[in-house]
């Protein structure tokens, strides 16, 4: 095994509790209530942050393409800043307020529920793709790192871009 891969090696037991333990603490917060109301201004604060999450992650995806590596590591070590800060963010909000039903009908309804559960589902999804591509980013092992990358690129920007058209469609019901 060489040097790169057995670097890589020592993380996969963070990324495999991580990836376990992030949804899974998300979903039991969902179930704690604190007594206390956060103001409702939060949501458009995290969408905001899921859009420029989406906005990092395609100026990452151009600085490489132009060859600007360090450019490219800054943005993305951001868009994981921004995730985690949007994460603990939604998380206090709803563990703080009641969720917001979706008022809408029709076909409305099923549009916004279909992309509010893919938008759940690839979530939950991308976080061992984000830390295995990070991983392998941190390691150098850079040809790994564009194979996962390929993948992790467009899911990761999927969840930012569907997290904020979910905002948009249940907002008028705040």
């Amino acid at each position: 095994m060489n040097k790169v891969s057995a670097e890589s090696k020592k993380y996969n037991k963070w990324i495999v509790v991580l990836s376990i333990v992030i949804p899974l603490v998300v979903a039991a917060l969902f179930g704690v209530r604190l007594d206390m109301e956060l103001p409702v201004f939060l949501p458009p604060i995290y969408a905001t942050i899921n859009a420029i999450t989406a906005l990092v992650l395609v100026l990452g995806f151009i600085s490489i393409i132009n060859g600007k590596r360090k450019l490219h590591e800054k943005l993305m070590k951001f868009a994981i800043i921004l995730s985690v800060l949007f994460l603990v963010m939604y998380v206090a909000y709803h563990m703080t307020s009641d969720s917001t039903q979706y008022g809408g009908d029709g076909i409305m309804r099923y549009i916004y529920f279909s992309v509010l559960i893919s938008h759940i589902l690839m979530s939950i999804i991308i976080i061992p793709f984000v830390l295995i591509t990070y991983v392998r980013a941190i390691t150098n092992d850079i040809e790994r790192h564009k194979k996962i990358a390929r993948y992790t690129f467009p899911l990761w920007l999927f969840v930012a871009i569907s997290g904020v058209v979910v905002y948009i469609m249940i907002s008028p019901y705040y």
